[in-house]
């Protein structure tokens, strides 16, 4: 008897050996299943969308936030070392946009030698009808004042122009990027009374120390801390933030910014928005799902003829298309939302971050969301799928 031959699966011509032929025929593929069910699509990509649209508002509005806590530390602290804040605390004013004190500074009569310490004043008033920060400075001269950039720009004064603080009309002197207005101490103590914090300067040579706020603690008999969430005692005499003495990778900076993005991320809101993306995810999976229930027939033949990877593929791309789609909608949706609705608050820059981050969640659940309906698909056998209809 002649021996068999060995049985042949021959591919039809759509599905070509070489896999960058593969990969565009099941572009194709996939394509036309979407214009065979446009309105499937179309409902999909909205529901991804808005789920996505959802977290990315949040995380533009935490990341908005996280940004401006480094930089309003950034303009306190400026190149001290330590950071001394009243009993009271202090706080972001969302008026402002600025750090404010909650109290009087700290009473310090005594200061290492070859240390400086300033005190700043601080307090709101309000400029033009907006709530403007104002900061009391020994360096500032009567008569002027040290206007940050952003502050300028939201009262749309210059160098040389004039505005009216405390009663007195002030020559206006840009003074770094921030959104503070610095008077003289004698002007500021009129307008805020004695509010305000300490910052401190260490020697030359000695300012990367890790023992600085010890140091300085043990002098005034003030506590210390280098995690900026630790609140002073209301009843005490105020508290030594270190800027340069934390552990971990993070900077005070950075992790005074981390404060900002939590209040966010951890409030209604945000968890809100999670629960919007899992039923996000869920309408995805629901969709897919239905895809399998009509397309079993042609996915049972396909299987049947040796083809059953090339199923699994299948929906991976169009998962992945559905899910580029969704994304590229819900973050152009929410950059729209955003800045039609809080323009003051978000920035391009935090827009970008929050885009960045949502886009790194998209491939995992584009493979999952095709993995589960496949799994299920690939459970059958493929006469079990011919079959049914």
């Amino acid at each position: 008897m002649e021996s068999a031959a060995p049985l042949t699966i021959t591919r039809p011509p759509e599905i070509a050996t070489a896999s960058g032929n593969t990969f565009l025929c099941l572009v194709r593929f996939a394509l036309a299943n979407i214009k065979r069910r446009p309105e499937r699509f179309v409902l999909s990509v909205l529901g991804i969308a808005l789920a996505i649209a959802c977290v990315t508002v949040v995380r533009t509005i935490a990341a908005s936030f996280a940004i401006t806590g480094a930089d309003s530390v950034t303009d306190v602290i400026g190149g001290a070392q330590l950071w001394v804040v009243p009993a009271a605390g202090v706080h972001y004013d969302t008026a402002a946009l600025a750090l404010v004190a909650d109290g009087p500074a700290s009473a310090i009569t005594v200061v290492p030698a070859d240390w400086s310490a300033v005190r700043t004043l601080s307090g709101t008033t309000s400029v033009n009808g907006m709530t403007v920060s104002v900061r009391g400075n020994d360096s500032v001269a009567a008569g002027h004042a040290a206007v940050g950039e952003q502050l300028a720009t939201r009262l749309g004064v210059g160098p040389g122009d004039r505005v009216v603080i405390g009663g007195q009309s002030l020559v206006v002197d840009l003074s770094g990027p921030g959104e503070s207005a610095t008077v003289s101490t004698d002007l500021a103590h009129s307008v805020v009374g004695d509010n305000g914090w300490w910052t401190i300067t260490a020697p030359e040579g000695e300012q990367k120390r890790r023992d600085l706020a010890q140091i300085f603690g043990a002098a005034t008999g003030l506590p210390t801390t280098t995690d900026p969430a630790v609140q002073p005692d209301r009843n005490g005499s105020g508290l030594i933030y270190d800027t340069v003495g934390g552990v971990g990778p993070l900077t005070f900076e950075q992790n005074f910014s981390a404060l900002f993005s939590g209040k966010v991320t951890g409030s209604t809101l945000g968890l809100i928005s999670t629960i919007g993306l899992i039923l996000g995810f869920v309408i995805a999976v629901s969709s897919f799902l239905a895809a399998v229930a009509e397309r079993k027939r042609e996915f049972g033949i396909m299987s049947s003829i040796g083809l059953a990877d090339e199923v699994l593929y299948f929906f991976l791309v169009e998962s992945a298309i559905v899910f580029v789609v969704a994304y590229l909608v819900g973050v152009l949706g929410a950059g729209a939302a955003v800045a039609l609705v809080i323009p003051g608050i978000a920035t391009v820059t935090a827009w970008a971050q929050a885009a960045g981050m949502v886009a790194a969640f998209i491939p995992a659940m584009a493979i999952v969301g095709a993995l589960i309906p496949v799994h299920r698909l690939l459970q059958q056998r493929p006469v079990d799928l011919l079959g049914g209809r």
